[in-house]
């Protein structure tokens, strides 16, 4: 892969205007930075246009009319970030899912992307037919104005390439016509842009009708993206307390979720309240996202412009799309879902074990002890660890000491393989973990981060001539960091694998600890391309603390850290916080295998564990600008309480019903989504579950060894017609993949279904040897969203297989809540039940009314 900075640089530029009349007026202009007009008056100098646009040569669409291939030439040069690309290739195409890929790049000469091994896709097919009118039998016709493909029965979008000058495209939806992104211009700023160092492509939004979620990563005050913002990628040691920067990862990724609007035609649509597509820009050197609202410009230092549009229609859907392109998430061990204490600045090991005695005599689980790099001799204490069913993870910085007396030092230099992540680490990691049976690492400081700024080489690479918002404030791309001249294993510069490092580095220590443990690892990385959650804290307060734990327990990453030289933390510290601690963990623990099984659909689909509330209630409006509470999976709505002093929390809920999963009693309904405010008393969180879900919960325990071993309850909420469903997904939580060939695993669909005066609860298995093997049953059976005056007039159980009786089951029916209509719920539990979770069963519930 050439580097950006070598050969001559070329520059890509994209103009609209309404009559080619005006292109020779354009091509007269002063285009130099700094250069105005003659003339008399004091006015304001002219705008500096950096470039014209392309023009299309020639265009040519496959048979099957599912790809374009257009050759594009420069409109007019400018030197304004360098010399202009002459010539172009734009390949737009239909990919697997429905995606469509639209690439740009150097039509003569090869230039760096995002490798293929790093993320695997294929070389867009050229098309055979030619819209330019070169002699084929028949001819085919002219491409005039504009050229149009589409994959009618695999995808919902539609490619239009407008032959203007400069050339334009769009991509829009065959189904309701609206324009999901659209490159016409009146503004030379928003022109295409080609240049050796300076990419730019900018498409038009319709600003009312438009939410942008993504771009990341930065701390922003809200999850919806607001106008008039620059986010800059550019992988950056810079705290996530610090708002509006860079941080640690890059996800040139965003989300659009699109208002309802009527009618067909452009900038329209007659779409429905929800309709969601992504969009992906799949380039790893540093750029700015310029977002106004109703436009977004990207301004790339180097690379291609390689766009993937994902069509949705749903949030989820483009969440499974997007992940079958990046690879979909990788699977966490079970055990890495309970609770995780540490500390930056950890004296000694006898602070150590002080810290795991001080959680178990105030009877809060712990699963994992962490440090930081405070290392110490810790193999007794990792011993003993593994002897109460309790893990460790230590953090690992990718800087190694110079020092020649030092293996690892002598052996990387021998081996070649510093700044080469890609080949680094299965030695090295193997020996470590002979010294030390950790568990699993925390890798840091991979951004790459330095604590010195290196001065720049006489190179545009280290000084190219757009300057990204680096930091907020413009810093050099060298600022505490690598110099970016520096090279990467196969020659790669990290100008443009900068971004790539600490994925890069993640992939080879995951391959190593497979190699070394043969068992699934966790890994925790700083540094992210192509997700995790965490509260940052600094010096706390009992409140702060209290609060912190009823929302962090409910992460898919439950992690108390603090850092050197702030005011200790650990739960039990406060019996305040300790009480919380215990009532929330509590929960936590039994719903560990509904949080495991969205592990596994998150692994399987992409869908992410922790979501935001649009995902699931896309169609409705007030969802779009909530970002203070959250879902588990698709039904589990956790509302935190965010600020100091408060008795009450402001809550908004979607239609349906929910119930609190504190206390099933209190329950919510809405027909249509409303806000709520709840008492917030401070031992009291918000957790609850919505109709039409089923939850397979699990008992209290100190470790998840131990809270596997606990018997099985269903959560059945069923919805107004009686119906809900769910699953669960077991196997021995660390296999290293999920679901893989072999019956070592079992997945178990559970459904609600209500048939005249009968409830039915039946399940289906998938591979149940496993579960009957760890001779997991279900003891009970709680159902809610029941209306008042339903008796459990009989109970029959059986499984398809083998007859069981459930009839000794004891029966409980208990009046609750109101639900929207003013009707009021009842709890149906049967408990005593010892349903094998391994085979199929059905439970036939007969109601009457009181």
């Amino acid at each position: 892969m050439g580097s950006n900075g070598g050969g001559r640089r070329r520059r890509l530029l994209l103009l609209l205007c309404l009559f080619p009349l005006i292109l020779p007026l354009l091509l007269s202009r002063p285009s130099e930075a700094g250069v105005s007009g003659g003339g008399g008056g004091g006015g304001t100098p002219p705008p500096v246009v950096v470039g014209y646009g392309y023009a299309v040569r020639s265009a040519a669409i496959d048979p099957p009319g599912t790809a374009l291939t257009a050759e594009l030439r420069l409109v007019g040069r400018t030197t304004v970030y360098g010399p202009d690309v002459e010539n172009l290739r734009l390949v737009a195409s239909f990919e697997a899912g429905g995606r469509l890929r639209i690439r740009i790049t150097d039509a003569d000469h090869r230039r760096w992307e995002v490798p293929d091994d790093l993320i695997p896709r294929r070389s867009p097919s050229v098309p055979h037919r030619s819209l330019a009118g070169q002699a084929l039998t028949p001819p085919p016709p002219p491409c005039r104005s504009r050229c149009r493909i589409s994959a009618a029965a695999a995808s919902d979008l539609v490619f239009v390439l407008r032959n203007t000058t400069p050339f334009s495209f769009a991509v829009s939806r065959r189904s309701s016509g609206d324009v999901l992104f659209d490159t016409s211009a009146s503004d030379p700023s928003a022109f295409l842009v080609f240049k050796d160092q300076y990419l730019q492509l900018s498409s038009s939004l319709p600003p009312r009708r438009s939410s942008l979620y993504g771009i990341g990563e930065h701390t922003k005050p809200s999850l919806r993206l607001q106008p008039n913002q620059t986010l800059t990628l550019w992988n950056a040691d810079i705290a996530s307390a610090n708002l509006d920067l860079n941080l640690y990862g890059s996800h040139p990724f965003y989300m659009d979720v699109r208002s309802s609007a009527g009618g067909r035609g452009r900038g329209g649509g007659g779409a429905g309240a929800g309709t969601s597509h992504g969009v992906l820009l799949l380039n790893s050197n540093g750029m700015d996202v310029v977002y106004t609202g109703d436009r977004i410009t990207y301004k790339v230092i180097g690379g291609v412009l390689d766009l993937y549009f994902f069509p949705g229609p749903s949030p989820e859907a483009v969440m499974e799309q997007y992940t079958e392109l990046i690879g979909r998430p990788t699977p966490m061990p079970y055990w890495s879902f309970g609770f995780h204490q540490c500390r930056y600045g950890y004296k000694n090991v006898a602070d150590l074990e002080g810290v795991v005695a001080g959680y178990a005599k105030a009877h809060i689980p712990l699963e994992v002890m962490w440090t930081d790099i405070d290392y110490m001799d810790m193999k007794e204490f990792v011993s003993s660890l593994h002897k109460n069913g309790q893990k460790y993870v230590l953090m690992l910085d990718p800087g190694i000491s110079v020092n020649e007396t030092y293996g690892t030092y002598i052996r990387g230099m021998q081996a070649d393989i510093f700044i080469k992540p890609r080949v680094t680490g299965v030695g090295e990691i193997k020996r470590f973990h002979d010294v030390l049976p950790f568990d699993g690492l925390w890798i840091d400081m991979n951004e790459l981060s330095n604590f010195i700024t290196s001065p720049p080489l006489p190179s545009t690479l280290d000084n190219p001539p757009y300057k990204i918002n680096n930091s907020g404030v413009h810093r050099p791309i060298n600022n505490r960091t690598i110099p970016v001249t520096s090279y990467h294993f196969g020659n790669i510069s990290d100008y443009n694998a900068h971004n790539l490092y600490g994925l890069l580095e993640v992939r080879a220590t995951n391959k190593a600890l497979v190699n070394v443990t043969g068992k699934r690892p966790f890994i925790l990385s700083r540094s992210t391309f192509e997700l995790i959650y965490a509260v940052s804290l600094g010096n706390t307060t009992e409140e702060l603390c209290n609060r912190w734990i009823q929302l962090g327990a409910f992460y898919p990453f439950a992690r108390d850290h603090s850092a050197k030289g702030t005011i200790r933390r650990e739960l039990y510290l406060w019996d305040s916080v300790a009480a919380s601690a215990r009532k929330v963990l509590g929960l936590r623990y039994r719903l560990l295998p509904y949080l495991y099984t969205l592990m596994y659909e998150a692994n399987r689909k992409g869908m992410p564990i922790a979501r935001p509330l649009f995902f699931s209630f896309p169609e409705d409006k007030m969802t779009y600008n909530i970002d203070s509470q959250f879902l588990i999976g698709k039904g589990v709505m956790v509302t935190p309480v965010l600020k100091s002093g408060a008795q009450t929390v402001d809550a908004y809920f979607p239609s349906g019903n929910w119930f609190d999963l504190f206390n099933y009693s209190n329950s919510v309904s809405t027909a249509s989504g409303m806000n709520v405010m709840l008492d917030a008393p401070p031992d009291h969180p918000h957790l609850h579950v919505r109709e039409g879900n089923i939850l397979a919960m699990q008992g209290e325990a100190m470790t998840t060894e131990a809270a596997r071993r606990t018997p099985f309850e269903l959560l059945v909420v069923v919805d107004g017609n009686g119906n809900s469903s769910g699953q669960v997904f077991l196997d021995d939580g660390e296999d290293v993949e999920m679901g893989g060939e072999g019956n070592k695993w079992t997945l178990v669909r559970f459904y609600c279904e209500k048939t005249g005066n009968y409830l039915i609860v039946r399940s289906e298995v998938v591979n149940g040897e496993f579960a009957l093997m760890e001779k997991w049953v279900i003891d009970k059976v709680t159902i809610l969203g029941l209306r008042k005056g339903t008796r459990m007039a009989r109970l029959r159980g059986h499984e398809l297989y083998n007859d069981v009786d459930a009839k000794s089951g004891q029966r409980t029916v208990k009046t609750v809540g109101k639900s929207s209509d003013g009707g009021e719920f009842v709890i149906a539990g049967v408990s005593g039940l010892s349903l094998l979770l391994g085979k199929e069963f059905k439970l036939k519930v007969k109601l009457s009314q009181s």
